[in-house]
């Protein structure tokens, strides 16, 4: 158990033993600009110490031992007979109802409250329910009652007629078992492929885990990512919410099929190499009270905030109360629960400022260190967080943890020994709001290569971040791709091969060189929303009243990608062999970004990393011939180039020379020679030291 204590070294100093303290925490240590927060920052190190010695009676139990609440709270199967258990602190009386007491109340199904405690149990026999019954409950509290389905529940189906939500008796006569028993997932570096089960098949409909499996887990494989990030698992009312308003926290969503089938995709990703990393949404939870935890025993603040903190202002949902005891043993035995039954290798974290800060995240600038330290963050959900890394990999310490994360709060992505939140990543939010403000806002003329240099690797340096071009964020309505913003309806006319236009080329040779830059400069990992590679023409649109609950827009369609009369395949082929190169580098995410050479003027790049030189010339127009560089001595061969006519472009260079340094003696002592390159317009080539 970490104490939070630095050890302490004896020094004789007159004969009396000295204390030696380091003198600032890690993260103050790293960045001294920093130190005058210094006493916040251990404040709420502090803080998370004390939480898990409160809740590990002083180190006796672990963190991992008391996040088991799924294996107590709600319906278990036993040697002989079935238990239910609910926290229900408020309830006056619980009955269980379903198929198996013709949805009646019955002194058979009546739980009774355990002495002393907000729990509720109820003893079944054996006979009493079966797998596949729908149930709820029924519960009572002073001044009224409600039909409502158990908060731990962890199966949850809806009927197709009635659109109604019910809990399922789970118990298949064959458990799944698991064919990849051990998986080591791989980071160096993490390639993320997200996801979304229900829209991710041609047809218009609600795709499923087997589907997916099936379909287009293959082209992920083939594509060369390493982990699949996959949304919307938790079970949730509305299709249209993405799912980020989760009603039932443990139940995989049954619109995609069953739990057995989710096991079966995950245990498929892990026989071929691929990280599974699940979307949690811990940050706000649905309003439903029918099919969620708004009002589940007559007391509305049960789980969440009271008063203006209770709901959330821009999500119309309501804000977990991290500071309860019964709250965080909620929250992190979902952790657990995702990881051990079904394996999960982590979590991608939902709307972490919005869980940092009383206001959200709203409204604030964020302009300062001290904006981070001035009393407005909710000192309860830092010290939720840090708990839920601490845990998670406890349970597994090869673990991969994400925060989705936009005020650029320092520590988040630091060790928890220096002070820091213990996230594995922070997502940077940064990157894709830069590019939808360059490609808006300014000309091509305008692209300054400094700048984009500057924002690709915009990151703390003890913190390793996740970078994108473009998330689902980017792909719903009311927003667009990079690839609409680039081309926009010119991708229904002129994607055809043969048929393009300018809009089109243009759009084919950013996409793809805004891509190398953002995948060429990370520091943790890569990640692309699905479809995202191939340029997937039309935004989300779930169904919905406004759409006529159509699903013409909730799916992808690989049939685009899969048709060689168009340019869609130009770049797919592109992303599958940008992550070759990547990957061609032993942990390419740990080499350094050193800037060769850049030139605002001529919209000129040049970076390296390993044995890659990455050289862009943005310029619409200008195109340069013998272009040199100063590089390593030696010989370099051309193993990218966006300007290839295997990936849509002109083909203008000869990519099957070698290229060889030419001779400077003011540099002989440096070890570097001039390297001189043809570079046509909006173009981009990666070569590598032979």
């Amino acid at each position: 158990m970490v104490t939070g204590k630095p050890k302490s070294t004896r020094t004789k100093t007159e004969g009396k033993p000295v204390s030696k303290q380091p003198e600032h925490i890690g993260l103050v240590a790293n960045d001294g600009y920093l130190a005058p927060y210094e006493d916040a920052i251990r404040g709420r190190h502090d803080h998370a110490v004390w939480k898990i010695n409160q809740l590990t009676h002083n180190g006796k139990d672990t963190l991992e031992g008391f996040a088991s609440g799924y294996d107590y709270y709600g319906l278990h199967k036993l040697s002989r007979g079935w238990v239910f258990r609910e926290w229900a602190p408020n309830a006056t009386a619980i009955y269980l109802v379903g198929d198996f007491s013709n949805w009646e109340e019955t002194e058979k199904f009546k739980a009774k409250r355990i002495e002393g405690t907000g729990n509720w149990e109820l003893k079944i026999s054996e006979k009493g329910i079966k797998h596949g019954d729908l149930y709820k409950m029924h519960v009572y509290w002073d001044g009224g009652h409600g039909e409502r389905i158990p908060a731990w529940a962890q199966r949850v189906v809806q009927d197709e007629k009635t659109k109604i939500f019910s809990a399922q008796v789970w118990n298949p006569e064959k458990p799944y078992v698991w064919k990849k028993k051990k998986f080591k997932p791989n980071k160096n570096p993490l390639l993320i492929y997200e996801c979304h089960i229900g829209m991710a098949q041609d047809a218009e409909k609600v795709g499923t885990y087997t589907e997916f499996k099936d379909n287009v887990l293959p082209r992920i494989i083939d594509d060369g990512y390493n982990c699949i990030q996959i949304m919307a698992i938790q079970e949730h009312p509305y299709y249209g919410s993405f799912g980020y308003h989760v009603s039932s926290f443990f139940a995989p969503s049954s619109r995609f099929g069953t739990p057995e089938e989710l096991k079966a995709l995950i245990d498929e990703a892990h026989r071929n190499g691929i990280s599974v990393i699940m979307d949690i949404v811990h940050s706000h939870a649905v309003k439903n009270e029918v099919e969620g935890l708004g009002n589940l025993a007559g007391d509305p603040n049960q789980y969440f905030y009271p008063g203006d903190r209770h709901e959330h202002p821009a999500w119309d949902s309501l804000c977990f109360d991290y500071g309860k005891d019964d709250v965080i043993h909620f929250l992190l035995s979902n952790c657990k629960y995702w990881m051990k039954e079904f394996h999960f290798d982590g979590f991608r974290f939902d709307g972490v400022t919005s869980m940092l800060y009383y206001s959200h995240g709203l409204g604030e600038a964020f302009c300062n260190y001290g904006d981070y330290f001035n009393g407005h963050e909710d000192d309860n959900a830092i010290c939720y967080l840090t708990l839920a890394n601490k845990l998670i990999h406890e349970i597994n310490p090869d673990a991969i943890t994400i925060a989705e994360e936009v005020s650029g709060m320092p520590g988040l992505a630091a060790k928890f020994e220096d002070g820091g939140f213990g996230f594995d990543y922070r997502m940077a939010m940064n990157i894709p709001d830069y590019w939808i403000k360059t490609i808006k806002e300014k000309s091509d003329e305008e692209w300054k290569p400094s700048s984009i240099f500057w924002e690709v690797k915009n990151r703390r340096p003890d913190e390793k971040t996740i970078s994108y071009c473009e998330s689902h964020d980017q792909a719903l309505v009311g927003d667009k791709t990079i690839i609409f913003r680039l081309i926009d309806a010119d991708m229904y006319w002129h994607f055809k091969k043969g048929d393009e236009n300018e809009t089109v080329h243009r759009g084919i040779a950013l996409h793809k060189m805004i891509r190398l830059v953002t995948a060429g400069a990370i520091n943790g990992g890569y990640l692309n929303f699905m479809g995202n590679e191939f340029g997937h023409p039309e935004w989300i649109d779930f169904p919905r009243e406004g759409n006529g609950w159509s699903y013409k827009y909730a799916r992808r369609q690989w049939n685009l990608v899969d048709n060689h009369e168009l340019c869609y395949h130009y770049l797919g082929d592109f992303d599958k062999a940008m992550l070759r190169v990547i990957k061609s580098v032993r942990n390419f995410q740990n080499t350094p970004v050193q800037e060769i050479w850049h030139n605002d003027g001529d919209q000129v790049l040049a970076f390296m990393r390993g044995d890659l030189i990455f050289v862009f010339n943005f310029s619409p127009t200008r195109s340069f011939t013998d272009y040199g560089f100063l590089v390593p001595t030696g010989s370099y061969d051309v193993v990218l180039n966006t300007d290839s006519k295997d990936f849509g472009g002109n083909g203008f260079a000869d990519d099957s020379m070698t290229h060889v340094t030419n001779y400077d003696p003011l540099y002989v002592k440096d070890h570097k020679e001039w390297l001189k390159l043809y570079i046509p317009a909006r173009s981009a080539v990666v070569l590598k030291k032979n």
